[in-house]
């Protein structure tokens, strides 16, 4: 059976992000992602120490398709770099994780 894993990605807007979440979820590349519209970001890039407001999406997904997120976040999203994230799932509820396998069956077996 395929593992769970949960895959975040920040972006500068909130509304970007929920469009992208959708387009994964109707692929069935996940089954869902939970927006969280505001974090702070505080990082090293180019040189400087940047302090900035970004939108993160946490995606419930098989450990199988990250490959085709990452892909498709690279292509797809504003940033130069974009964070993403991939984290293994140790343990979730039995039905729920039942539920994110049964939404993804299709995009992992056409893979």
């Amino acid at each position: 059976m395929d593992e769970l894993a949960d895959v975040t990605i920040t972006a500068d807007s909130a509304e970007w992000l929920a469009e992208f979440t959708r387009g994964l979820v109707q692929d069935g590349l996940a089954a869902c992602g939970n927006i969280v519209p505001q974090v702070r970001s505080i990082y090293a890039w180019e040189g400087a120490i940047e302090d900035d407001h970004e939108a993160l999406v946490i995606l419930h997904t098989r450990k199988s398709l990250v490959p085709q997120i990452i892909e498709r976040t690279n292509k797809e999203h504003p940033y130069d770099t974009p964070q993403i994230l991939a984290l293994a799932v140790l343990d979730a509820n039995p039905d729920y994780r039942t539920w994110v396998l049964d939404t993804t069956a299709k995009a992992a077996a056409s893979r």
